[in-house]
């Protein structure tokens, strides 16, 4: 009788290291079509309980499926147009923008030539300079760009696509997961499953509901301030702030200089900053922490090493699927004893701190989701 060999810890790290590089690389190189996947799982899970709820009333699965879907894709319709709309309003004005930046440029040159040894004519230069490398880059921009198009149409094709079928064959999909690890591990993946479908259903409402609430207070601190691009300003801002940490950086600097670029008071462009702070705080403090929960979190470092990972890996859609990633992980370590440790890492189990992201216990048995 052969006794179970312990494997060394060399060798548990050297495979979770060759495991995180493959996944690494198969993201790479699989992003359009992993990508939609992940994001149609997210849509199924946030359906589920409507799609359960019409279930029940006796319709056929396929039209419990179809109804809420088509509503989903008629609200997302609508969030583009109205972006769509709001962005052409500002395209028009970029001939009167571009006359009123150079009138702040000019006056910054002035006063940085105040400041510093360097002549207006050097600066000018350094602008012609950089200006010229752009142009050098502009095929490699428009390759970009197409890509952009391209992946955007793939996602608005296939995305309800994978989400009707996820929906479709979600009960022969959890049997598969369960039978892949049919060597006594059988109710753990069950309670892993449970667990993280909630998480997602938490997550993506939660962050639904969020998003929506910083946009109306958005709005409300610029048609307060009265400046141009109020809505459009506190939409991009809202849709930003689904980035932690950093999309709200780059909110608030693309805000302020449209603002700069619009108004001529220069108080004002300091007001959106407070209105964008404000906002930000209370999201903070009151938004965040009540969308999936309040026991088990996500620590800050983590949630920007995984953010930034994610960004790197797969662009903007891998930054918005960093979190519940993250917080799916976190469920399967803390289920697994040799994980155990990792999720440990990943977890704040101190009060306070910057934006937590929070899900539910796995101490206690995890409440029943409808398939």
């Amino acid at each position: 009788m052969t006794s179970h060999r312990e494997a060394p810890f060399y060798e548990k790290l050297s495979l979770i290291l060759i495991s995180s590089a493959l996944i690494a690389v198969g993201l790479i190189y699989g992003k359009d079509i992993i990508l939609p996947i992940l994001f149609a799982i997210l849509l199924a899970n946030l359906l589920l309980p409507i799609v359960n709820k019409l279930s029940s009333k006796r319709l056929s699965r396929p039209v419990s499926i179809l109804l809420p879907l088509i509503l989903s894709i008629v609200i997302g319709v609508g969030i583009l147009y109205l972006l769509t709309h709001q962005v052409m309003k500002f395209v028009d004005d970029v001939p009167a923008l571009k006359e009123r930046m150079d009138e702040v440029s000019h006056s910054a040159q002035v006063w940085f030539r105040k400041s510093t040894d360097i002549t207006i004519r050097k600066q000018n230069q350094y602008i012609r300079d950089t200006v010229e490398d752009l142009k050098e880059k502009t095929p490699q921009l428009v390759g970009v760009t197409f890509t952009s198009l391209t992946t955007f149409l793939t996602y608005v094709v296939l995305l309800p696509i994978y989400t009707f079928l996820i929906l479709y064959y979600r009960k022969t999909i959890k049997s598969f997961l369960i039978q892949v690890f049919k060597n006594g591990s059988e109710e753990k993946v069950r309670d892993i499953l449970t667990e993280s479908t909630a998480i997602a259903q938490k997550y993506i409402s939660g962050l639904s509901i969020e998003t929506t609430i910083v946009f109306a207070l958005n709005s409300i601190g610029f048609l307060i301030l009265g400046i141009k691009y109020a809505i459009f300003l506190a939409l991009l801002a809202a849709l930003l702030n689904l980035i932690p940490y950093v999309g709200m950086l780059v909110a608030s600097i693309l805000c302020m200089v449209i603002t700069l670029a619009s108004s001529d008071s220069t108080s004002t462009v300091i007001w959106v900053g407070v209105v964008l702070l404000i906002v930000q705080i209370l999201d903070n403090q009151f938004g965040m922490p009540l969308i999936v929960g309040n026991k088990v979190r996500i620590n800050a470092l983590a949630t920007i090493i995984g953010v930034l990972l994610g960004g790197a890996l797969c662009g903007f859609p891998g930054m918005f699927l960093a979190i519940p990633g993250l917080a799916v992980l976190k469920v399967i370590c803390d289920r697994v004893p040799e994980l155990k440790a990792w999720g440990m890492l990943m977890g704040d189990d101190t009060e306070g701190g910057g934006k937590i992201f929070k899900i539910e216990p796995h101490g206690s048995k995890p409440k029943a989701v409808n398939e």
